[in-house]
């Protein structure tokens, strides 16, 4: 557990280390139709493909963008931050610059990963607060990286009972942390990738609430929840990916109401995009959102899950708010 006694003479943590990450740019969503930019209610602005020979780099399963909308945080599934900057031309990404790694560290300065608490799969931000869900052992921690950047240690935090509960990776995929000013202000919203309710629905939790905190987003297809990430008006994006052996990786993502989320309640919405392997996806893992003048940049980020078949891919589109 993560708690209290502190190694007599601990190890100095490891320190971030500067990598090289190549980016392939992605002109087009759609390979066969290189000139249509919209896809459902979205516009897509661009993307790359990400390699490096940096032997941690890869498994991406969370990102956030600051509001700069160039400077990001991300978190691999083998407990490994990656934080840089995107290169822009005009609009459009074509790069990443300043890029570092460094593992995710437990209370006592050691790898959280050392320990088996792994499979950092959800990534909430608020100022220089982060919580990461590690769906390996069903846990919530919090970092302070404002004061501490990747050398913040984790501490574990309460959650929900069902929390624990989770099936065996199959838990919290999507972390979101609400401000203040509207409802469920100061709350995390916590959503699992597959544990399901009696109705069949995907389980969700609201961490420092008080009193009864389960709600549910219901299921439509056979789409798990990635991530999640909220709009300044107030929508939960809710990002969907489904595999087959046959049909191969799909996206979905779904506008859900955040008034709409309440104990108790199963939430839906409309999905703002779909899409299969007849466009430029792979195993899509990230959202995270950021205004640029009058429109939402919604950017993507896809878990290679460290296989030579697969690739990282970062996507961005944009929304008209």
């Amino acid at each position: 557990m993560l708690s209290a006694s502190a190694q007599p003479n601990p190890r100095a943590p490891e320190q971030p280390a500067k990598i090289e990450v190549r980016a392939r740019p992605i002109t087009a969503f759609e390979p066969g139709n290189p000139q249509r930019t919209k896809f459902g209610a979205l516009t897509f602005r661009g993307g790359l493909e990400l390699t490096s020979s940096h032997r941690h780099f890869g498994g991406l399963s969370a990102i956030r963008i600051e509001a700069d909308g160039a400077r990001f945080l991300s978190v691999s599934d083998k407990g490994h931050w990656l934080r840089g900057r995107i290169v822009y031309d005009g609009k459009r990404p074509v790069g990443i610059a300043d890029a570092e790694m460094a593992p995710v560290l437990g209370h006592d300065g050691k790898p959280l990963a050392a320990r088996g608490w792994y499979d950092t799969e959800s990534l909430a931000l608020n100022g220089g607060i982060a919580w990461l869900g590690i769906e390996r052992v069903n846990r919530i921690v919090r970092l302070d990286i404002g004061r501490d950047g990747l050398l913040a240690r984790a501490t574990l935090i309460p959650a929900p009972p069902g929390v624990a509960k989770l099936p065996h990776n199959k838990g919290l995929e999507c972390l979101e942390f609400v401000p203040a000013g509207g409802p469920l202000q100061n709350t995390l919203i916590a959503i699992s990738e597959r544990g399901l309710d009696e109705a069949g629905n995907i389980k969700g939790f609201l961490v420092g609430w008080s009193g009864p905190a389960e709600f549910s987003v219901k299921r439509i297809g056979d789409l798990d929840v990635t991530d999640c990430a909220l709009t300044p008006k107030g929508d939960l994006l809710v990002l969907e990916r489904s595999f087959s052996r046959l049909r191969g990786a799909g996206m979905r993502i779904r506008r859900v109401p955040l008034a709409s989320i309440q104990p108790g309640a199963a939430v839906d919405g409309p999905a703002l995009i779909e899409a299969d392997m007849n466009y430029q996806i792979d195993n899509m893992e990230g959202l995270s959102v950021h205004r640029d003048g009058n429109a939402l940049v919604l950017t993507l980020i896809s878990d290679d899950n460290f296989s030579i078949i697969q690739r990282t891919l970062m996507l961005q589109f944009t929304l008209e708010d």
